[in-house]
């Protein structure tokens, strides 16, 4: 209980310095735009590519991640369908709703929460290898080719993987770590160094974003933002305990931890992402705050449950 209120703590305390920042305007009007892209340009690929330099994926992948799994897909197809074929909304603002609906926040907070919560740091790496080599590059994909206003040529198609640093720097990080050589420390420390500037360097922008901001107003993304936060507090979790309880027949420990990386608040990633292709920023920026908010009780509520 402890780990997770110390994770709220250092994630609104940083978010409340962005605030400040954004507040009285140190940085100037184009500060959140810079800081956005600095992250992920250069601090967030320098992250992914020391932590997944060192992941063996083979020994992390356990039934508790495929009940997460499982829960991520539902929830992500019914946010997508609901978007896209009810309310017709354009692909780029369906990418970002099913991101803000699905995409947890595994790094800044569900590592201390695996860590002093689930006794065991592992159970996340998965989760950090799905999201940021299948999910985030999919919708990566969906917003590159929806940032111009002309059809993609076949040859863009292919580009996309080269053109991406994060792809590029998770796909880096797999193949150190295939080969099964660890570099010296003194040439990975630049990417260290880097990589640790990530996670304050996304909740700074996002703080910075906030001043004016009204999460619980009505507005013309309110049932998006209401909806994708809903299916991320409540539906994820919800199917993760569904299709582990019963479709997989875990118990134990192994439930508690596919439940609680389901319940993970939204990553304020996909902040950084929706700011980067300008694509439904207001309703990232909400969801990542609301969901944040109410995961902290719920949390709460599914380590005394099921722990």
């Amino acid at each position: 209980m402890r780990a997770i209120v110390a994770g709220f703590a250092a994630i609104w305390s940083v978010t409340l310095i962005g605030y400040l920042i954004g507040r009285y305007d140190l940085l100037g009007p184009t500060g959140t735009a810079v800081l956005a892209r600095l992250t992920f340009f250069v601090a967030t690929p320098a992250l992914l590519f020391t932590t997944l330099s060192t992941a063996a994926p083979a020994e992390v992948f356990t039934t508790g991640f495929a009940a997460y799994l499982l829960s991520t897909v539902v929830v992500a197809t019914g946010y997508l369908v609901l978007a896209r074929c009810w309310w017709r909304l354009p692909a780029g603002e369906v990418a970002i709703g099913t991101l803000s609906a699905s995409y947890v926040n595994a790094a800044n907070l569900g590592i201390p929460v695996a860590a002093y919560v689930l006794g065991d740091v592992s159970v996340i790496a998965p989760v950090l290898l799905f999201q940021v080599l299948v999910a985030a590059p999919t919708a990566f994909a969906v917003l590159d080719l929806t940032a111009g206003d002309r059809r993609p040529s076949a040859g863009r198609l292919l580009s996309l993987p080269a053109r991406n640093p994060i792809m590029i720097a998770s796909a880096a990080g797999i193949a150190l770590a295939a080969t099964g050589w660890h570099p010296p420390d003194e040439l990975l420390r630049p990417f260290d160094l880097l990589g640790a500037a990530a996670v304050p360097l996304a909740l700074l922008a996002l703080g910075m974003s906030l001043p004016g901001s009204r999460p619980f107003a009505a507005g013309t993304d309110a049932r998006q933002r209401y909806t994708a936060v809903a299916f991320k507090v409540v539906g994820q979790p919800v199917a993760a305990y569904l299709i582990g309880r019963h479709g997989l027949g875990l118990a134990g420990a192994a439930l508690l931890a596919a439940v609680v990386t389901a319940a993970l608040p939204t990553a304020q990633n996909v902040f950084i992402f929706a700011t980067r292709y300008r694509r439904a920023q207001q309703l990232a920026r909400d969801a990542v705050v609301l969901s944040t908010i109410a995961t902290a009780a719920t949390l709460l509520v599914i380590a005394a449950w099921l722990g």
